[in-house]
């Protein structure tokens, strides 16, 4: 696995973060018709029984918006990941497609409230640290262009920033190419649900996209 590490100014103001990080091959197709049915599924439980305010409530988002202020991050400017695609879920019942991949990713964040990163593991240079953005530090957001990360937790290795809670890079995101993966699961508040969160990545990696070879590590 890839040496992921946290820094210690992130350690300092947010004292309770862990890392769940899941590294596996991976066969990447466009769609699959089971797992999307699953998402769909879930995005009609969740759309029944959420109400639109009440999603910054949920302890892992709640957790994380709490981190980005005390790193300096303004989290309804900022929305992360996790709380982004409940609202999309709540507000218009639906998710992008992109691949089996980024789709499970997708499923286990709506399903937990955790923001998770997805990365290509062979386009991260050396080993990673999460710690927090510079300014006019260069980041390029998948679907958001050039993104402002000064103040936000983010993932860096030897060439640069490729992971933010609130959208993955450009440099580092999966494609069909893609053989081996990293996901990391991101958890600000010492949550019991991490390890849910990371049996049901495995699981879901095994069934819709083949995994194999593991490496499963938590960071503290």
């Amino acid at each position: 696995m890839k040496e992921i590490s946290i820094s210690p100014e992130l350690r300092e103001k947010v004292t309770g973060i862990r890392l769940s990080c899941i590294e596996c091959d991976v066969q990447v197709g466009e769609k699959n018709r089971i797992l999307w049915e699953k998402i769909e599924n879930k995005i009609v439980e969740l759309a029944s029984l959420l109400e639109l305010e009440n999603i910054s409530k949920i302890e892992a988002i709640a957790d994380s918006r709490k981190a980005y202020k005390m790193c300096g991050k303004d989290p309804a400017r900022y929305r992360l990941s996790a709380e982004a695609l409940l609202r999309r879920v709540v507000k218009r019942k639906e998710l992008y497609q992109i691949n089996n991949v980024v789709d499970l990713l997708n499923l286990v964040s709506i399903s937990t409230g955790f923001s998770i990163g997805g990365y290509d593991a062979e386009k991260i240079n050396g080993g990673a640290m999460f710690g927090i953005g510079k300014r006019d530090e260069p980041y390029e957001g998948i679907g958001r262009g050039e993104l402002n990360i000064e103040f936000m937790p983010v993932f860096r290795d030897d060439t640069g920033a490729f992971g933010t809670p609130t959208s993955d890079s450009v440099r580092t995101s999966v494609s069909l190419n893609t053989k081996r993966f990293l996901m990391i699961v991101i958890d600000y508040g010492a949550s019991e649900k991490l390890d849910e969160a990371t049996k049901m990545a495995v699981e879901l990696l095994k069934t819709f996209a083949g995994a194999a070879r593991f490496e499963i590590k938590t960071i503290v």
